[in-house]
């Protein structure tokens, strides 16, 4: 069954048909509910009790014995059950929102928007009428780097403040690139959350901005350690989707991380609407993205038995349909579009020993994706302190080659401490700049 499910069928395009859109609440959800619900019950008769407190007292044998203090508590009191219970009922209503937002048709198969097949004309036309929105910037193709985080705050209130570092060290590499920057903390399509919410995100931004040459996606949990590296755009001139990965995992070993989706380039135009199309249908969360779990588990090497995600979902679009999409996807290895967290951080010392920025490989790796780690939720595949740890380094590592075009560095990797590093001079304007980042002159590639 496996071969017949290896086979390059074209067909395959259509959506399945365990791709429909029928909505059924995981136990997982209704677990979370039930417990959701006792807990408003018990906040609810706590919340009671303070307002019987502040209105009768209760006193050693229960007879009411409020002085002018008690009453000011009472008062008090009362007003705080108010807040509560006004909160409670909020939180009722943004639930009951959010579930009539999940009334799904079940005859209805899903899409991520109407079906377009003239984009290419399309953002011509848009480009040529708007010069001034051109699709190059001073000759480097214009590119959106795209990020995003949970719409709510952090399960671990640390989270929040290494999302802030995320966000900063994103700023820091765009600034000096000429990059521009997208920070989405909005649910587009409630179906398509977790994994897959990049994808209606992804594609919204492409419509809605004709002079985007590459949407670059970068998860929150990744950060850039390579400061002065260039994304070698010119040798993608053939390519529409670039990943870090390999071929021989991918097409022949058929292994679930040959290739990561936590950071990569698509380029703007029909062939990527026509992927993100023919990638999406095992998006949908519920039934149908449980039953692609097991298909993706059974056909991809090592794969852990789990819903789909898209990182498997894509590998499986690839294998499945090397012949319409494996021409234009590049499997980049040469540097680090993506750099595994556990491989690296341990050896940042050894790098500003031997080497300097500039390289994006295993001598300074470019991208520093903490894949695993779940800073701001409450569980992951690693724990927490170590994660947090090795995040604080990483960025600390980034930082400093900012830091160095001012005078400063870190004292060491491990503290957020600063130390000056080069003396200042009354000759300002002579002040030198190893790294050639307070005023770059990279050279940019063209398309």
């Amino acid at each position: 069954m496996r071969d017949n499910l290896m086979k390059i069928t074209p067909t395959m395009r259509v959506s399945p048909s365990w791709a429909g859109r029928a909505f059924v609440m995981p136990k997982s959800k209704q677990v979370y509910k039930t417990f959701n619900n006792l807990k408003i019950t018990l906040l609810c008769g706590f919340v009671t009790i303070l307002v019987l407190r502040g209105t009768i007292g209760i006193g050693s044998v229960g007879i009411a014995t409020q002085g002018k203090g008690d009453l000011s508590d009472g008062v008090h009191s009362r007003k705080e059950a108010a807040r509560v219970l006004s909160e409670l009922k909020e939180k009722n209503k943004m639930e009951a929102d959010e579930e009539a937002e999940q009334e799904i048709d079940p005859n209805k198969p899903y899409s991520l928007g109407p079906k377009i097949s003239d984009w290419d004309e399309q953002r011509q036309g848009w480009l040529k009428e708007h010069p001034q929105y051109s699709n190059l910037v001073n000759g480097m193709p214009r590119i959106l780097l795209v990020t995003g985080s949970q719409p709510k705050p952090c399960d671990n209130p640390v989270g929040d403040h290494y999302l802030l570092k995320s966000i900063k060290n994103k700023i820091d590499y765009c600034r000096l690139h000429n990059i521009e920057i997208f920070y989405n903390m909005a649910h587009l399509d409630t179906e398509m959350a977790g994994y897959w919410a990049k994808l209606p995100l992804i594609r919204k931004l492409m419509l809605s901005h004709p002079e985007l040459e590459w949407i670059w996606w970068m998860d929150s949990d990744a950060m850039f350690t390579d400061m002065v590296f260039e994304l070698p755009l010119d040798k993608y001139k053939e390519y529409n989707f670039i990943l870090h990965g390999w071929d021989e995992l991918v097409y022949n070993k058929k292994t679930w991380i040959g290739l990561n989706t936590g950071s990569f380039l698509l380029r703007n135009c029909q062939w990527s609407l026509d992927i993100l199309d023919a990638w999406s249908p095992m998006g949908p969360k519920g039934k149908v993205r449980n039953e692609a779990g097991k298909l993706l588990s059974g056909t991809l090497a090592g794969r852990p038995d789990f819903e789909a995600d898209d990182q498997s979902a894509l590998i499986y679009l690839l294998i499945t349909q090397k012949v319409l999409w494996g021409e234009k996807v590049y499997l980049e290895s040469s540097y680090y579009l993506h750099g595994y967290w556990v491989v690296l951080v341990e050896k940042y010392e050894e790098m500003i020993e031997k080497h300097h920025p500039g390289f994006g490989d295993d001598r300074w790796p470019f991208v520093t994706h903490f894949v695993g780690c779940k800073p701001c939720g409450s569980f992951g595949d690693y724990p927490v302190e170590r994660c947090l740890k090795q995040m604080e380094r990483a960025f600390n590592f980034g930082d400093d080659q900012i830091l160095r075009t001012y005078g400063f560095q870190h004292q060491n990797l491990g503290t957020p401490k600063v130390k000056r590093v080069i003396n200042g001079t009354a000759h300002a304007t002579t002040a030198q700049d190893d790294l050639n980042l307070t005023h770059p002159s990279f050279k940019s590639a063209t398309v």
